[in-house]
């Protein structure tokens, strides 16, 4: 037993697990929340954008879905955007959207659209538990992540 410790591990060696395990938690929690605010911003910064109802002519094998843009306000009307939305919605369906600046894509608004946004980071809470459970060894930490995560993820199936 190196150094008195009952698990055989050295100071040293403990704190390159602790500091590789926060560093890896993270980057997992920094890459997935920039990666999920790159679809929230549309909806959570709707100021200035256009606005809209999007009413579903063609839903693909994938979960994009296409139709006519209807404006709210003064946007202009498009003769097809593409949408993703999960499975559930079917063609004639109509959804709120927020288009992307320059784009012929809409993003799903409302409070269904911010916690689909934020499916990416509802992962990532639950990855990065595992890692601080693990890598760490804080218990409440790691439950507090996965907790955080399975609501978000939760709250996101909710309202699709």
């Amino acid at each position: 037993m190196a150094n008195g410790s009952p698990d055989g591990a050295s100071g040293l060696g403990r704190f390159v697990r602790m500091v590789g395990a926060a560093a890896l938690a993270l980057l997992l929690l920094v890459a997935a929340g920039w990666n999920s605010w790159q679809t929230a911003q549309y909806v959570v910064l709707t100021k200035g954008r256009d606005q809209g109802t999007v009413t579903l002519a063609a839903c693909g094998s994938s979960d994009d879905c296409t139709g006519p843009f209807t404006p709210k306000g003064a946007a202009t009307a498009r003769p097809e955007v593409t949408v993703s939305l999960p499975v559930r919605h079917h063609v004639g369906d109509t959804v709120d959207v927020v288009m992307e600046p320059g784009t012929d894509t809409g993003v799903r608004a409302g409070f269904g659209g911010l916690l689909f946004a934020w499916v990416p980071f509802g992962g990532a809470l639950l990855l990065a538990a595992l890692v601080v459970a693990a890598g760490l060894r804080t218990s409440r930490i790691a439950w507090g992540l996965a907790t955080a995560g399975a609501v978000l993820l939760g709250g996101a199936f909710l309202t699709l």
